[in-house]
């Protein structure tokens, strides 16, 4: 018997500092906040039921939700090369909004690498990274 999953609910990504991270996908996403930490004079009841968040935000979009916990250390980054994540990607509707992407990237200053063909797959990418190098990628189909 396997457990009958239908599609992914979460992401929680550990970052470094919340600042700079919420600037960065508020920038480059927009998308909404479903849960955010309590301010700091909220009441202990408030400050309880949100602990989860770890002093972080979770965002809502089409596909689901994406958290970021800030407990990562100060001089700590991403590296594909070790176990866990290797990169997380985010659809599109087509090509053009790939391109679009490109362009609010560069519009923002976020390097990244350009359009890029998979060919039979069908799809193309756009390959970039957030403030704690965590790799990140925009998927479409590639017509």
């Amino acid at each position: 018997m396997t457990i009958k999953a239908t599609d992914y609910n979460h992401v929680r990504l550990t970052v470094r500092d919340i600042a700079t991270s919420r600037k960065f996908y508020d920038d480059v996403f927009g998308f909404d906040v479903a849960f955010e930490a309590p301010p700091a004079d909220a009441d202990d009841a408030t400050k309880e039921a949100l602990s989860f968040l770890f002093g972080g935000v979770i965002y809502q979009f089409g596909g689901g939700l994406l958290g970021l916990r800030p407990v990562a250390p100060g001089d700590d980054s991403f590296t594909e090369d070790r176990c866990g994540l290797d990169h997380l990607s985010f659809s599109v509707a087509g090509l053009s909004d790939l391109h679009d992407a490109a362009a609010t990237l560069d519009k923002l200053g976020v390097a990244h690498e350009g359009v890029k063909d998979l060919g039979d797959a069908g799809i193309a990418i756009l390959e970039f990274r957030d403030p704690d190098n965590i790799a990140l990628e925009i998927s479409g189909p590639n017509s």
